[in-house]
């Protein structure tokens, strides 16, 4: 028992100056800092009924969910990349236009913008309520819809 003990508490040392060099990486701190101080709360968030059907070509826009998903139905002109691989294949995506990511409820997209923005992308906006939320909105029709209620 003395052994596992003393092996156990070697192994625990071990561990300690990775773990403090872990904590001291400064460049995750600074990106993580920023990704925080970006805008307010819902800053990288945009609602269906704020962007004109028209709009939608002015957005890269990214579907995160699976191929099965996407192939059944999709926001017009959407691209799809699945949530896991979009940060490995980042470098497909515009730096110079605003991308417009989603999947069926926020979860995954929520994931893919944090990544994204930590890389130093700054045009992500991230669809709020995902494709669940734009159908019931109205899709395409969400922002006129919206209108005629006011």
């Amino acid at each position: 028992m003395r052994r596992i003990t003393a092996a156990l508490a070697l192994a625990g040392l071990g561990l300690v100056p990775q773990l403090a060099l872990a904590q001291a990486d400064k460049p995750v701190i600074d990106a993580v800092e920023s990704y925080f101080d970006f805008v307010d709360a819902n800053g990288g968030t945009i609602l269906a009924e704020q962007i004109p059907a028209e709009d939608y070509k002015k957005f890269h826009v990214l579907d995160v969910r699976d191929a099965g998903q996407f192939a059944k139905e999709h926001i017009p002109g959407a691209v799809n990349i699945e949530w896991r691989k979009v940060f490995a294949e980042r470098a497909q995506l515009p730096k110079g236009k605003t991308i417009l990511v989603y999947c069926n409820t926020s979860s995954f997209a929520a994931q893919v913008a944090m990544a994204l923005r930590l890389d130093g992308f700054e045009n992500v906006r991230m669809l709020y309520g995902g494709f669940n939320q734009w159908k019931a909105a109205g899709g395409m029709e969400a922002h006129a819809r919206a209108s005629k209620k006011q």
